[in-house]
């Protein structure tokens, strides 16, 4: 019953759910849940917009990133295999976005945020998309619903696993697929398929 909502979905067993990103006791936004699944810590998150930049929005965001960074730290203490993943609301790179100039002074591509990003990285995660594919343009995650952004594939790449050691020791493949994008009424984001080794 709220704006927001993820949700975590398992042919194992899901056990030690925690339905909240820790250090936000007002938080009621349902934009994060964590769980353990056959032996690997698994997080679905929904990161927040932070559109308009000039709002309360925009702080709440880089509050909201710089908590998960905290949590991400602390989830490397067990040292089992860890992977968050899911709607970052973030462009990391240029190349991740079809006009890198009409974006940099958006919530997702402000330089505030990518720098937000990058020290959730630098805790020792991996991104797993451009762990593999390191050079690749094109690479979306979102098109927009307006202006013919699918058709003329103006999209954005804003979605993101990101892989403890351990669990980007075991990653296997991170694939963009844009079939379901193509699709009659499909959803305006798309599939980023990644497998790990058991």
């Amino acid at each position: 019953k709220t704006y927001n909502g993820v949700a975590i979905a398992s042919r194992h067993k899901i056990e030690n759910v925690t339905e909240h990103l820790p250090g936000g006791a007002d938080d009621a936004q349902a934009r994060y849940l964590e769980a353990d699944i056959n032996g690997v810590r698994v997080a679905t998150i929904y990161l927040p917009n932070g559109n308009p930049v000039d709002g309360e929005k925009y702080p709440y965001k880089l509050a909201w990133m710089e908590r998960l960074r905290r949590h991400a730290m602390k989830l490397l203490e067990s040292e089992k295999p860890v992977v968050l993943g899911g709607d970052y609301n973030v462009i990391p790179e240029a190349v991740d976005v079809y006009d890198p100039e009409a974006w940099e002074n958006d919530a997702l591509f402000r330089a505030e945020t990518r720098a937000a990003f990058r020290k959730i990285l630098h805790t020792c995660y991996t991104e797993s998309f451009r762990a593999l594919h390191p050079n690749e343009t094109h690479a979306s995650t979102f098109w927009d619903y307006q202006a013919g952004a699918w058709q003329r594939d103006n999209g954005l790449r804003i979605d993101h696993f990101l892989l403890s050691p351990e669990a980007a020791d075991r990653l296997i493949r991170c694939d963009i697929d844009r079939a379901p994008r193509g699709k009659d009424k499909a959803s305006d984001y798309t599939l980023l398929d990644t497998l790990l080794k058991e």
